[in-house]
């Protein structure tokens, strides 16, 4: 009888494989897409906002490529209604790691006449043809965006690498398989690709990702004392884009914000969040999704950010 036959180990003492983090896989799957694109598109580019989600994909770009430096620039469509702290947090970043930022000021694009105010005075909505002629003019043919599935239902129909076409516009039926983490860049002359590496992220996990990596952020993520006044349930704060309206209190409230974009329609949240480990509790304990709770663009219909993704918004 052969007494060199392979036998099963003891399960007492064989070594168990390895457990994967989730955080550390869903910081693989990014810094792969990272890499994927560098190597299949001749000019991307990062859309950075300065909140959470741009400053956790600038982070991610920046493991991905290190020592080297990000070997694409950032592009922030300026609305003219952003928070002033966000702006010097974003320049600050820029600075400390000597990136390239180019800036599509919806403000030049009002004063020639390309675009008019909208009544309600917001203009996030305003933001798509800037964004399109940015694109086109520096000819990026990959453009990384921090959206994620779990944010809202348009977003949760994306792929993670979204071809536009000429005019920049999404087609929800040109969408792509992408099984086992393979991704088309395939596009003709004109259209490009945008590319969502926090897919697959939720909001929990960006916060958790953020407490770990200690990434730093604007302060208007963490609670502050803020005069704000209410308004289509949300409390947002005067500045530029006007408001209060008549019939509007002002209160000074202990408030932070869950997400950051045009100040007209982006609301705070009243809240005692002073830490990272206070926000990951809140948010753990909430049911509506940060644009749910916090972005009156998006009640605009139940369609707003479909009907806005078509036309070539991010």
């Amino acid at each position: 009888m052969d007494q060199n036959l392979d036998l099963p180990e003891d399960p007492a003492t064989s070594e168990a494989p390895p457990q994967v983090d989730n955080l550390d896989a869903l910081e693989s799957e990014a810094i792969h897409i990272f890499r994927e694109v560098a190597g299949e598109f001749d000019r991307p580019v990062i859309l950075f906002s300065g909140g959470k989600d741009s400053t956790v994909l600038l982070h991610l770009a920046l493991k991905a490529f290190r020592p080297a430096p990000v070997p694409f620039p950032l592009l922030h469509v300026d609305t003219g209604h952003n928070f002033e702290e966000v702006l010097r947090f974003r320049d600050e970043l820029v600075s400390r790691h000597e990136l390239r930022l180019v800036v599509a000021r919806v403000q030049d694009w009002i004063d020639d006449g390309r675009l008019s105010e909208r009544p309600d005075g917001t203009r996030n909505p305003l933001q798509t043809q800037p964004l399109l002629e940015a694109i086109e003019q520096n000819r990026f043919d990959a453009v990384f965006g921090g959206g994620r599935r779990d944010e809202e239902r348009a977003r949760a129909k994306e792929r993670v690498f979204s071809l536009r076409d000429a005019f920049g516009q999404w087609d929800p039926r040109r969408q792509r398989p992408e099984l086992w983490n393979l991704y088309n860049g395939k596009h003709r002359a004109g259209e490009h690709m945008r590319v969502f590496p926090l897919s697959n992220w939720t909001e929990l996990d960006v916060w958790r990702y953020i407490q770990r990596e200690k990434i730093e952020l604007s302060n208007l993520y963490y609670a502050h004392r803020r005069e704000v006044f209410h308004r289509d349930g949300m409390w947002l704060t005067s500045g530029p884009w006007g408001g209060p309206r008549e019939g509007e209190e002002v209160h000074e409230k202990t408030v932070r914000y869950r997400t950051i974009g045009d100040g007209s329609c982006t609301g705070a949240v009243e809240s005692e969040a002073y830490t990272v480990d206070d926000v990951i509790a809140e948010v753990a304990a909430s049911h509506l999704t940060e644009r749910g709770a916090t972005r009156a663009d998006d009640r605009m219909s139940e369609a707003a950010m479909e009907d806005r993704k078509r036309e070539g918004y991010f």
